[in-house]
């Protein structure tokens, strides 16, 4: 699987979103400016946003986008395929005439490895990766090593 420019963009753009919008719409010219993102870009992106129910546009001076759901409700898989980004590792594109209109040997694979990637991607929410933002800027800013005990094994 290869993911493309719009399904960055996209996941870049709904994290800029999700961490800036807490209080007020944010337009999409605020975010082309801090994502180098061109803003045409962005306006394509956010209209498969927005025909997926997954950001609501809010009109008027002060207007912009939010979210439409809580961070903790959209997961990554939702936002790339709500702009058409498909995740599929196979070569025929799911449809098994792989190889000369019949399923090539190794079709199963790429539709298993397809599958853990979407429930991967469906497992993390804009939630998860602001927390992991935040995680990592109280560590920069106060120049502490943090270590997670759970991970820590004994050694026999």
């Amino acid at each position: 699987m290869r993911l493309t420019t719009k399904g960055r963009y996209a996941v870049t753009a709904m994290l800029d979103l999700a961490f800036n919008s807490q209080k007020t719409p944010v337009t999409l010219t605020d975010i082309a400016a801090r994502q180098t993102i061109s803003l045409s870009y962005l306006e394509q992106l956010f209209a498969r946003l927005r025909k997926a129910e997954i950001v609501v546009g809010v009109r008027g001076p002060g207007g912009g986008y939010q979210l439409r759901d809580a961070p903790e409700k959209i997961s990554i898989a939702a936002i790339i395929e709500a702009v058409n980004e498909p995740i599929d590792s196979t070569k025929c594109g799911g449809e098994a005439n792989c190889q000369h209109d019949s399923v090539c040997l190794t079709h199963d694979l790429w539709v298993g490895l397809s599958e853990h990637i979407h429930d991967y991607l469906s497992q993390i929410t804009l939630a998860d990766l602001l927390k992991k933002r935040d995680e990592r800027h109280v560590t920069e800013t106060t120049g502490e090593c943090v270590v997670n005990v759970n991970k820590i094994r004994k050694v026999a």
